[in-house]
């Protein structure tokens, strides 16, 4: 059974640093794109930033030039490196990943999340 596992999280100060990783496991094909989103209480789920499997991507206005997404293919991972960090980034931030479990069968997954606290 393929899962999202993440990994990070915790506890920072404001204008702190904090890097998440996600990767599957289980048996899989390939992974296309993949992103992070965060969701607060009472709140929908929002898009953080995506990679495509080709490097290109896309970031919420609220986190550009503090917010760096990125991949490492060989090991089917994401990383989202999170800098300059404001107490409105509290969130529970959950991995989306577009995985194929064969050649011609994709799914769309997501982790379990990881609880990012900005906070003094």
């Amino acid at each position: 059974q393929v899962q999202l596992v993440e990994s990070g999280g915790g506890l920072v100060q404001p204008g702190g640093s904090m890097r998440l990783s996600c990767a599957p496991s289980g048996s899989i094909f390939s992974v296309n794109g993949m992103g992070w989103y965060r969701q607060t209480p009472g709140n929908q789920r929002d898009l953080v930033a995506t990679i495509t499997r080709s490097g290109s991507t896309n970031y919420a206005d609220s986190v550009k030039g503090r917010f760096t997404i990125s991949r490492d293919n060989a090991k089917n991972t994401v990383y989202l490196q999170m800098s300059s960090l404001k107490p409105e980034d509290t969130a529970v931030y959950f991995c989306n990943a577009e995985i194929y479990v064969s050649r011609f069968t994709g799914f769309r997954y997501w982790g379990q999340g990881t609880q990012v606290t900005v906070s003094s």
